[in-house]
């Protein structure tokens, strides 16, 4: 399940992005616009900044935009940055020990593509395409 972080950051993200052509935008005008907590958003900013995700201006005139084009982020990396792996099952994360059932395993294969799928779906969807 796709906790609230995962999905804010994503409302964030299509807000500055259909709002990008006006420079910074203060993340109290984003936060009013999507009914977010300001604080809540600031931890969520912090994390996109620190991967690069955003740009962030102190100070009068500051706030935050961008650092790409929106058809240059992938739904699916925002989401992952939030919330960690979104594999199914455990032992299809990237951090996964090895399972000692693996090859025996009935349902791996059902999990591995499900996994697949929705990889794929949220890879191929940009914030363009939320716009």
């Amino acid at each position: 399940m796709i906790s609230t972080k995962g999905r804010y950051a994503l409302r964030v993200m299509i807000d500055l992005a259909e709002h990008g052509g006006e420079g910074y935008i203060p993340l109290k005008e984003v936060a009013e616009r999507q009914e977010i907590s300001k604080k809540y958003l600031e931890i969520i900013v912090k994390e996109l900044i620190k991967e690069k995700m955003l740009i962030g201006l102190g100070g009068r005139g500051g706030g935050y935009k961008l650092c790409r084009k929106p058809e240059e982020y992938p739904v699916g990396e925002i989401l992952e940055l939030m919330e960690g792996s979104l594999a199914t099952v455990a032992c299809l994360s990237k951090d996964a020990k090895p399972c000692s059932r693996a090859a025996t395993c009935k349902t791996l294969p059902m999990w591995a593509e499900f996994d697949k799928m929705v990889h794929d779906y949220f890879y191929g969807k940009t914030l363009e395409d939320l716009l």
